[in-house]
C-alpha cells in the first residue's frame, strides 16, 4: 500500500476514501425544562423529502422566541430595554427522519450560563425517536454602544422563577 499523507491523497493522487468521516458530537441534556412543537411543512423539506439543516436552524429559531416569550423577554430586550442577543455558534446533528407532516417535538435547555453567555440545547424528537440535537451559543450585547454586556438580571431572575415553578 502507498504511503498517504495528512490530505488523504496518495502519491499516486489517488483519494483515500474513510467510511467513518469525524463530526461534531453533541450530547443529550439530562433534562429539558422548554417544549415547542410544530409540523413539517413543505418549506422545511430537502429535494429527498426529508427535514434539512437549514430548516431545522430556522425552527431552533422558532422555538428560542417561544422559550424567551415565556420568560418575558425577547431577543432584542432581556428584560432591561437595552440588551439583545448575538448568536455565536451553531452545531446541528441529525440522528433520525422526520417527514412532511410529522409532529415534532422540540425540547430546549439552558445551560452553561456565564457572564454575557450561555448555551441553549434542543432536543428534536417524533414521539420517542430523537430526530437531531441543536446547540447555539448566545452572547448579550447592547446594540446601541455595540458591545457585549452581562446578562440582564431580569433574565436570570425570570430564568429562575420558571425552573422554580416547575420543581
Amino acid at each position: 500500500m502507498e504511503k498517504v499523507n495528512k490530505a488523504g491523497l496518495t502519491s499516486g493522487r489517488e483519494l483515500l476514501y474513510n467510511l467513518t468521516m469525524p463530526c461534531v458530537q453533541l450530547l443529550e441534556q439530562p433534562v429539558y425544562e422548554f417544549r415547542y412543537e410544530f409540523q413539517v411543512q413543505i418549506g422545511h423539506l430537502t429535494h429527498m423529502g426529508r427535514v434539512g439543516h437549514d430548516a431545522l436552524a430556522r425552527i431552533t429559531h422558532e422555538a428560542r422566541v417561544h422559550l424567551f416569550d415565556l420568560l418575558g423577554v425577547a431577543e432584542n430586550d432581556f428584560g432591561d430595554n437595552r440588551t439583545g442577543i448575538i448568536m455565536g455558534d451553531l452545531a446541528v446533528t441529525t440522528a433520525g427522519e422526520a417527514s412532511l407532516f410529522d409532529r415534532i417535538r422540540v425540547e430546549s435547555h439552558v445551560g452553561e450560563m456565564g457572564r454575557s453567555g450561555f448555551r441553549l440545547f434542543h432536543r428534536f424528537a417524533k414521539g420517542d425517536t430523537l430526530v437531531a440535537l441543536v446547540e447555539t451559543g448566545l452572547m448579550t450585547f447592547d446594540y446601541n454602544k455595540r458591545t457585549m454586556v452581562p446578562i440582564p438580571e431580569a433574565f436570570r431572575k425570570n430564568l429562575r422563577e420558571y425552573l422554580a415553578a416547575r420543581a
